[in-house]
């Protein structure tokens, strides 16, 4: 059993106590024909590296998203379980993500850079807007999704929801309209991101989207970097299109030298941080180890993208 830097090692091996596996830290490519198990966070995962492990029965990956991971792949290499943890921060990233749309649509973050810049002006973040009655249109309406809408509802946010996989009857249950993306970014004052990084929705909101919201809007993304073009958000940012916005997640993380965090007045910029929290990391430890476990013992693990065809 290989594991990356994600996961705390003796916290698995006490998870997979009584199954025999022995749990060792990924220090090179991992490979060997006596791998059964891998656990990686953001290593990519494709035809090579699976070529390499011919004995894999499961591939976790300690998070929500799962785009370093190639399904196609897995799925022809024919006996290898794939799973992620899809809900085990769902409080962390909803609170995270309304918690941002809060920070810009009252100005917190930038007025205390303002006073902490010597001045003292509640004018200085601009237009600060009242919650009850305000637009929020939620993009992707899985289960952080849906835990934003149900946080923002009790607060007197108007929530509007896209998502392909759900009809209206499904949201009405929650106080949400549906509506399309185009009829969402047309109507809504603020929107918050929470869709998979997928080949259909990299590139999801760009400069032409962007140009359909409101003049002013406010736009949050703590799902992934992918679902947005940055530099068209910098420059609806700089022109007024954009009346702020909220990015946990970077195009490069960390930020480099060469690929420095973006900068705005009107923008905040948090460490892909949404999910964590003392709980949730130790839910996650505890998921993976049972995922794993699940496949030592036979049986079907929780989480699962795709199935072996073969035993």
């Amino acid at each position: 059993m290989l594991a990356d830097a994600a996961v705390d090692l003796d916290a698995l091996r006490a998870e997979l106590e009584g199954t025999g596996a022995r749990v060792e830290a990924i220090r090179h490519a991992p490979a060997g024909d006596d791998v059964v198990g891998l656990v990686a966070f953001e290593r990519p995962v494709g035809e090579a590296e699976l070529a390499r492990l011919p004995a894999l029965r499961v591939l976790v990956t300690p998070s929500v998203g799962f785009d370093h991971l190639d399904l196609d792949a897995a799925r022809r290499h024919g006996g290898t379980w794939v799973c992620h943890v899809a809900d085990y921060c769902v409080d962390e990233m909803a609170d995270t993500a309304l918690a941002l749309v809060l920070a810009l649509m009252r100005g917190v973050v930038a007025l205390d850079r303002h006073v902490r810049a010597g001045g003292w002006d509640a004018a200085a973040a601009g237009r600060l807007r009242r919650v009850r009655g305000t637009r929020l249109g939620v993009v992707g309406y899985g289960c952080i999704g849906a835990a934003l809408a149900r946080r923002a509802c009790v607060l007197g946010f108007e929530v509007w929801a896209a998502d392909p996989a759900l009809t209206a009857p499904e949201l009405e249950r929650d106080g949400v309209r549906l509506a399309s993306l185009e009829e969402l970014l047309g109507a809504c004052h603020v929107v918050s991101l929470h869709a998979p990084l997928t080949a259909r929705t990299r590139g999801l909101i760009g400069a032409d989207e962007l140009g359909l919201m409101p003049r002013g809007a406010l736009l949050v993304n703590t799902a992934r970097a992918g679902l947005l073009d940055t530099a068209a958000v910098l420059d609806a940012l700089a022109s007024g299109r954009l009346g702020g916005a909220a990015l946990d997640v970077l195009d490069v993380e960390p930020p480099t030298a060469e690929h420095p965090a973006p900068r705005a007045p009107n923008l905040i910029v948090t460490p892909h941080s949404a999910y964590a929290s003392a709980e949730a990391d130790a839910e996650l430890q505890r998921r993976v180890g049972a995922a794993i476990r699940a496949v030592l013992e036979g049986r079907p693990p929780a989480g699962a993208l795709v199935s072996p065809s073969r035993r």
